[in-house]
């Protein structure tokens, strides 16, 4: 089937060579010439396990390839709408101008019977917005909400959880539903959920979901607060309500909080969107979940001035980690990058390494010091704190070897993920989030 995809920056790049790697014909069209010159040869814009293999496969095949020409989504069954929503500058609200910007510059190369699906992340109602602009040209609008996880987008686009597809009743829409399930015909054919529903349900899919899992994050995290002043520890308590079915064990892990482009974004915009709706005090604890997040990563840096006997100034502390999640290079709103600059702000001599988000996070912060070798990043070193979960310091990292690097024996444990024991034997002094 020819698809088109309409904005390629991180969802749209992985959509379109995923979409090419099941066999379809795909083009993506984005306005940034830089962005598209480089997904042309070949080269995919950031780190993304498996993204690369695809695209180049793609491209080789001739199945997928990549303009600035809009006119060039014109024949295509199935357009997928999958810009950027930002939040606003000026409050929580989400930012619609690419998407305003996505429909109306598609509008012209419409043709009857095509299928517009969407895929950004948008406030409830928006596709009933933009519903009467599509349908004028004969196409349908759909909402296909993507589910995302960096690291992992590849698979989660090849084989998803669930599938989702938001239509308006009718004829029309049950078409369009067929027209979707043939594009993702390789995971409906593994009997993956599908999911049809009334727009507005499908456009809440998506924020519900992420709303609920930044809730579930937070809340390990006030415990971790209860847990700092009564000497509880927080990771026990987690394994023990985890066992509930009711519950799970999954994202219960505290720590410096959440980040990226998603969760803290999209819970915002949520809240404005409720407040609009004149429903703001149904979801009110999300300002809550959101100034808890924060905090943690305030706790982080006081556990790191506390360990350095109340002052940071000129003491040298080595982060691990500047991406706001492994398997990613991705900064935005990165956990780790605030503690980092948080550190720097005390007089601390920062300096931080990760095995893929340093040329990012250089550009966005030069005023830190960044070193690609993990064991050269902690020579000499007063203090260590780990601040995003990669396996070469959570897993690789023996302490033994760390201690022979260092010259301080201070591990600051942001993420709650190394072998406290492990690191107390080998003469490290161990802080962790939420542990005595």
């Amino acid at each position: 089937m020819k698809l088109s995809v309409i904005g390629c920056g991180y969802l749209g790049a992985v959509h379109a060579a995923a979409m090419a790697s099941i066999g379809h014909d795909v083009v993506g069209i984005d306005v940034d010439a830089r962005k598209i010159e480089s997904l042309a040869q070949g080269h995919a814009p950031f780190f993304e396990p498996g993204l690369q293999e695809i695209l180049t496969a793609g491209i080789q095949s001739g199945r997928l390839r990549f303009t600035t020409d809009m006119a060039a989504a014109q024949g295509a069954a199935v357009h997928f709408v999958g810009v950027g929503t930002p939040q606003q500058k000026d409050g929580y609200a989400a930012d619609l101008t690419y998407v305003n910007a996505a429909i109306d510059g598609l509008l012209p190369y419409l043709s009857p019977g095509d299928v517009v699906a969407g895929k950004s992340t948008v406030p409830v109602g928006t596709s009933a917005e933009l519903a009467p602009r599509v349908e004028a040209t004969g196409a349908t609008l759909v909402w296909n909400p993507e589910f995302l996880r960096e690291g992992w987008a590849v698979q989660d686009t090849i084989d998803p959880d669930r599938l989702v597809v938001g239509v308006t009743p009718g004829a029309d829409g049950d078409r369009a539903a067929d027209v979707l399930r043939a594009v993702y015909h390789p995971a409906v054919a593994k009997d993956t959920p599908f999911i049809v529903t009334d727009r507005p349900t499908a456009e809440l899919v998506k924020v519900a979901a992420n709303a609920f899992l930044a809730t579930k994050i937070s809340f390990i995290n006030a415990m971790a607060e209860i847990a700092e002043v009564t000497g509880a520890d927080v990771t026990q308590l987690a394994d023990a309500i985890g066992h509930d079915a009711r519950i799970g064990r999954r994202f219960l892990g505290a720590g410096i909080g959440f980040g990226g482009g998603c969760l803290p974004k999209d819970i915002r915009a949520f809240s404005a969107r409720a407040e609009e709706l004149g429903r703001g005090e149904s979801v009110g604890f999300l300002r809550e979940v959101d100034a808890i997040n924060l905090r943690r990563r305030e706790r982080a840096v006081q556990l790191v001035v506390e360990s350095l006997d109340g002052a940071v100034y000129g003491k040298k502390v080595t982060v691990l980690g500047a991406a706001f999640k492994p398997h990613s290079d991705d900064i935005r709103d990165s956990p780790a990058l605030d503690v980092a600059v948080r550190l720097h702000g005390l007089g601390a001599s920062v300096t931080v390494t990760d095995p893929a988000a340093i040329e990012n996070a250089s550009r966005a912060h030069p005023q830190l010091t960044y070193v690609e070798d993990r064991d050269e990043a902690l020579a000499g070193a007063d203090a260590v704190i780990v601040v995003t979960e990669w396996d070469e310091y959570r897993k690789d990292l023996d302490p033994v070897q760390a201690a022979s690097l260092t010259e301080g024996r201070i591990v600051i444990d942001g993420r709650n993920c190394l072998d406290a024991a492990a690191w107390r034997a080998a003469g490290w002094t161990y802080y962790g989030m939420g542990r005595p």
